[in-house]
């Protein structure tokens, strides 16, 4: 018995180096290696906002109490602080780049395989509109600073 296992085992050898016999392929990405890249971004993404948030609110806040702003003043000087031309622009930027990810989940009819190539894009466009929305905090975090150390 053992030694027509091996007889078997060898036979498939031999005909895998002949390249007579495909086996089937796993493929290198799946369906939930989308969703899993999707909702990791969306987690960053959301981590980001509930971070910085709340502190940039409180330092808002801060300004608001420091220059004796009422809230009517307060709404329009603070409002260069979360609208510049830097600020417009990493909105622009990650408006593109949802439109990219969103275009690329709409492909029809769906694929019989995922693409994975296609998993590769995700991954890079979601990378970057993570790390435009950190800049973007970071800018506006600078600014703020700036205007509290006056």
């Amino acid at each position: 018995m053992r030694a027509a296992s091996c007889a078997v085992a060898a036979s498939l050898l031999a005909l895998l180096g002949a390249g007579r016999v495909a086996l089937p392929q796993t493929p290198a990405c799946a369906k939930i290696d989308f969703e899993t890249v999707v909702n990791e971004a969306g987690a960053a993404l959301r981590d980001l906002n509930q971070q910085n948030t709340p502190l940039f609110q409180t330092k808002l806040r801060q300004l608001k109490d420091k220059r004796n702003w009422s809230n009517d003043q307060f709404l329009k000087e603070a409002e260069p602080l979360v609208r510049d031309e830097a600020i417009a622009g990493y909105d622009k930027k990650s408006e593109e780049l949802v439109g990219r990810i969103m275009g690329a989940g709409q492909a029809e009819p769906a694929p019989a395989a995922p693409d994975c190539a296609l998993l590769a894009d995700l991954r890079a466009a979601l990378k970057v509109l993570v790390e435009t929305q950190k800049a973007k905090w970071t800018h506006m975090f600078a600014k703020i600073e700036k205007e509290l150390a006056k």
